[in-house]
């Protein structure tokens, strides 16, 4: 594929737009669009042309990446009115890099298929900071071949040594689904610690630093745990949609008979965020809803304020 292939995004959000401004850098022309006009027109003064839709990118396109929240935004997307399908040419390869169902996405890859098109599932992982420094990892299902065509491109907008693929269509969402929930484990033990260093009246910084150094040291402790001693949610991935990315794990568990208390556990803890109306808040604020537990006062601050 030529390195300056055009390439089409769809979705500017958090992760979306930095990821965008990646490839614009790298010199990728980018044809883009989205709900929100703020963003598009970052992207339209960095160089980028604007589509009217969905539809207007795929036809100027033949790679054409999605970044949106959930499985029917993807699913409006693609096959809705004005949607990609209706402007899609023969051997278009679309990447969505959005966190969905496993099942949903192998319906939309085999639809794609149906239409002369390649699917691949290609979730990420490494919050706004992965994105904006071009360093996330990627996560790949579907058919080789397409990947290796549009390698060059992802390559930009993550690490290129964690580039990888997983299998066929859906595997990439089923690799996302197991590291959000990996985190989620990690996340509740870490706030756990905290809670419990607290109420001890030991100094949690003190122990966060110790633990860094030996076998408990994780990116979890390293980085959220700093969130959580400085009271700083501000947010890099929102917990509303890791409330997304849980209820995906639940139903995904559920579809393969694999039983997961303890993520279960976790998404109701994500669940109380969500009641509390902390969903724009940085997942990491979990913690709070730890240390409310351990009738500890809350260092949350409303990251909107």
């Amino acid at each position: 594929m030529p390195d300056r292939e055009r390439v089409g995004f769809i979705g500017l959000g958090l992760m979306g737009r930095p990821m965008a401004l990646n490839l614009l850098k790298a010199g990728y022309p980018l044809v883009v669009y989205s709900r929100s006009q703020g963003p598009v027109d970052v992207l339209a003064k960095a160089g980028a042309e604007v589509a009217e839709g969905p539809a207007g990118v795929a036809r100027r396109c033949k790679v054409v990446i999605t970044m949106v929240p959930d499985s029917p935004d993807v699913e409006q997307v693609l096959e809705g009115p004005g949607g990609v399908f209706q402007g899609m040419q023969p051997g278009t390869i679309l990447i969505d890099m959005s966190s969905i169902s496993p099942v949903v996405t192998r319906r939309l890859a085999a639809a794609a298929k149906e239409r002369g098109a390649a699917m691949l599932d290609a979730p990420v992982s490494g919050g706004e900071i992965g994105a904006i420094d071009g360093t996330l990892s990627i996560m790949v299902g579907g058919d080789a071949e397409a990947l290796e065509k549009v390698r060059p491109i992802l390559n930009v907008m993550g690490n290129p040594e964690r580039v990888v693929h997983i299998g066929e269509s859906g595997a990439g969402q089923i690799c996302k689904v197991c590291n959000q929930m990996a985190i989620g484990g990690a996340l509740a033990v870490v706030s756990e610690l905290m809670a419990l260093a607290r109420k001890a009246g030991v100094d949690p910084a003190k122990v966060r630093e110790a633990l860094l150094g030996g076998f408990a040291a994780s990116r979890v402790l390293e980085v959220h745990g700093q969130r959580m001693l400085d009271g700083n949610y501000k947010p890099g991935f929102k917990a509303s949609l890791y409330d997304k990315d849980m209820g995906i794990a639940l139903q995904t568990a559920r579809a393969h008979n694999v039983p997961v208390p303890v993520t279960a556990v976790v998404a109701q803890l994500v669940n109380r965020m969500m009641a509390a109306g902390q969903g724009d808040a940085d997942y990491s604020a979990l913690a709070t809803v730890l240390f409310d537990l351990a009738g500890l006062p809350s260092t949350f601050r409303d990251p909107n304020s």
